[in-house]
């Protein structure tokens, strides 16, 4: 009796632990952040003769929809410019570990990068270092809400040391919110 007794007891306790489950994740207010870039947008702008390739006027467009579990966008675009057409993929996110917010990017043109970023008031503000062509590169990228349906954007970049000079400009236009 006593034996059927204990194997009852540990099947309520194995039972118990079970379904005490820890609670689901759910997205934070920095997460919810993101907000502001889902949805469909228009971009248009200029580039400037850099490192990064020839000058010209580019347009393009992107969509941005939530991953499953809303921690993550994660986006689709395509456009044409001075190098040509092109497509890419990218996923933006927040690392509460770095207190960042967090893009990684990848294109049909081969480039992928991935940048920390963060948030005051209405400017975003992305940057990193990397090499290219032996060459210490540091570049910032700075997106400003000027409404909830649009946004202008420039690029800034430094060639080993020198100063900070502006590679793109333009301006997105959302079409559709997701």
């Amino acid at each position: 009796m006593r034996m059927i007794a204990s194997i009852a007891a540990g099947l309520v306790l194995a039972s118990a632990g079970m379904t005490a489950q820890p609670p689901k994740p759910t997205p934070g207010p920095e997460h919810k952040r993101l907000a502001f870039f889902a949805g469909q947008w228009k971009m248009e702008g200029e580039s400037k003769e850099s490192p990064m390739g020839p000058a010209g006027k580019f347009t393009g467009t992107e969509t941005c929809d939530w991953f499953a579990g809303g921690f993550q966008l994660v986006c689709h675009s395509k456009g044409t410019g001075p190098k040509g057409p092109i497509t890419g993929m990218s996923v933006m996110g927040y690392d509460p570990a770095t207190k960042s917010y967090t893009y990684y990017a990848a294109s049909s043109l081969g480039d992928n990068f991935f940048v920390h970023g963060q948030v005051q008031g209405k400017i975003w503000t992305w940057s990193d270092e990397a090499m290219m062509e032996g060459k210490k590169i540091k570049f910032t990228a700075t997106i400003t809400e000027e409404s909830p349906t649009s946004s202008s954007f420039k690029f800034e970049m430094s060639v080993d040391g020198g100063p900070m000079t502006v590679v793109e400009t333009g301006k997105s236009t959302k079409t559709k919110t997701s």
